[in-house]
């Protein structure tokens, strides 16, 4: 079974060299390794100093670079749904455009799926991904779960509703619905997007890893990233603090400078002792080209089994207690008067701050209510009673 890696982390961190260390030790392990790049703003061809195409290519023995072009991707592999809501968007009126790559969150949908793809194939052992910003991360692996519950809801009921409507759309509606082949292509990708999800957070396969600097700022976004990956379900099991100034930085200008990172380093083990926390040190050149990333590599994941598959946070639970269920939710470092939540006919929705993930009530709690909810132990706890 081959294992995934995703590396993500604020904007400027490093997380592209940190994963791209990564899978240079991999490769040298003798693991067949892909390094794939989501990133819009791209730069593992600039890492390997190579000119990278729109398919994966071999930059050193063993291990293979990709930096995915959506469009390439949405226009070869989903050419039937991409002519149709094309089509649909230019016929609305609304705007006249043929790239549907502005609609919100499907070129990181695609990417994912391809990532996923690639997964199914084989052909690698070891797959690492060098994401986007934190944001960014988080909107597209939140991207699969949010757009198969809102299809979960609808297509069943889009299916018999297309084949009412069909013969009638175009003149009654002024919209054309989707043929046999695009109706379809939209069932393949239900499923595939069912498929991503359990992939991603398979705990046995993907590996979420956080690349943060001793700053102030960056360690305060680094805990809402991490509180956030596991409100979605994400098994975080490594943490990398980047660009540490080292002793022997003989210069007045930096006692201060050094002074203030041990403190936010100590702060740091404080709030994530639960991971395996790596130290990276600052280096006093440019980490461009494969020699030069081997300085992590060599300073900091030798003799370390960074590739080891680590459980450190359960998904979400269900279990039968006293006269009821409990939910229990794992939100390490949120902050519990910030926590909304309330129940729907088939769900449980948490919101905390500009994020909101609904989790599906199992049918046997479709008759019952929340009766209380709780914080503690880095968890949200909610209780269920049945309805009177």
């Amino acid at each position: 079974m081959g294992r995934i890696y995703i590396f993500t982390g604020k904007g400027g961190v490093g997380k592209s060299s940190v994963a791209a260390a990564h899978a240079i030790k991999s490769a040298e392990e003798g693991k067949k390794t892909l390094l794939v790049s989501t990133d819009m703003a791209h730069n593992l061809g600039d890492i390997f100093e190579k000119r990278l195409g729109k398919e994966p290519e071999e930059v050193l023995p063993g291990l293979d670079a990709y930096e995915i072009d959506p469009d390439h991707i949405m226009a070869k592999d989903y050419a039937e749904i991409m002519d149709y809501v094309s089509h649909l968007i230019s016929e609305s009126g609304v705007v006249d455009v043929q790239d549907v790559g502005m609609i919100p969150g499907m070129e990181d949908l695609f990417s994912l799926l391809k990532i996923a793809e690639i997964y199914r194939s084989g052909v690698y052992e070891r797959i690492f991904v060098d994401c986007a910003p934190t944001g960014e991360t988080l909107s597209l692996l939140k991207f699969p779960e949010l757009l198969s519950w809102y299809m979960e809801k609808l297509f069943p009921i889009g299916k018999i509703g297309i084949r009412m409507l069909s013969p009638i759309s175009k003149t009654v509606f002024k919209v054309e619905m989707p043929n046999k082949n695009a109706l379809s292509e939209i069932e393949k990708l239900y499923v595939k997007l069912l498929e991503l999800q359990e992939l991603l957070k398979n705990r046995e396969i993907t590996s979420v890893r956080i690349v943060t600097t001793p700053e102030k700022m960056v360690i305060e976004e680094t805990k809402r990233n991490y509180m956030y990956l596991n409100l979605y379900n994400f098994n975080v099991d490594g943490f990398y603090v980047n660009r540490i100034l080292p002793e022997s930085a003989d210069n007045p200008f930096f006692d201060g400078w050094r002074k203030l990172q041990k403190e936010y380093l100590a702060y740091i083990k404080e709030c994530f002792s639960a991971l395996p926390i790596y130290e990276i040190p600052w280096y006093d050149e440019e980490l461009k080209g494969a020699d030069n990333v081997r300085r992590i590599v060599r300073d900091v994941l030798d003799g370390v089994d960074v590739f080891a598959t680590r459980i450190l946070t359960e998904r979400e639970t269900f279990q039968e207690v006293d006269g009821g269920y409990e939910l229990k939710v794992f939100m390490p470092g949120a902050d519990k008067d910030e926590i909304d939540l309330f129940q729907s006919p088939t769900d449980i929705v948490i919101k905390m701050g500009n994020f909101k993930r609904n989790v599906p009530l199992p049918n046997v709690l479709r008759k019952y209510v929340i009766t209380r909810a709780k914080y503690e132990g880095d968890a949200l706890h909610v209780l269920f009673e049945e309805e009177e």
